[in-house]
């Protein structure tokens, strides 16, 4: 089978601390692979957040996720602090790439748990259709 890559665009736009929390933890002792996505769920919002927004109120637009890749490379524990690296690749009329760099310092070694990529589509709930990416926030990706 053929592996995913994927490579995280060099410019980072935001960067997000998330500890491992033990409910994250799986029967193998380590972060579990459905934890991992709610962590870069959480670092998806708090970045938004930061910005004013939430995924439902982007001025007046939402956004939902059409799209999810990971690559799984090192394990993490409980009591880690994932550094959470964003960054933004391909923009699309309706569209943008996230992409998050998942780290831990342990014994002052930087480790890469994982990167992933998410597809974002701005998409209006009640008419259940894409819709465009309002100006502001392309300012935004767009820097």
């Amino acid at each position: 089978m053929a592996r995913i890559k994927i490579v995280t665009p060099a410019k980072t736009i935001a960067s997000i601390e998330i500890p491992v929390r033990i409910t994250d933890i799986n029967y193998g002792n380590h972060l579990g692979n459905d934890a991992l996505i709610s962590i870069i769920h959480e670092a998806r919002v708090k970045w938004l957040y930061g910005l004013g927004y939430s995924e439902l109120n982007i001025e007046n637009s939402s956004i939902i996720m059409n799209e999810l890749a990971v690559n799984y490379l090192h394990e993490s524990f409980y009591g880690d602090v994932l550094d959470i690296e964003l960054s933004i690749g391909e923009i699309s009329a309706v569209s943008f790439e996230l992409f998050y760099s998942i780290t831990t310092n342990r014994k002052n070694d930087c480790i890469t748990i994982a990167k992933a990529k998410t597809g974002i589509v701005f998409y209006d709930y009640h008419l259940k259709k894409a819709t465009s990416i309002p100006p502001a926030f392309r300012n935004i990706l767009e820097v």
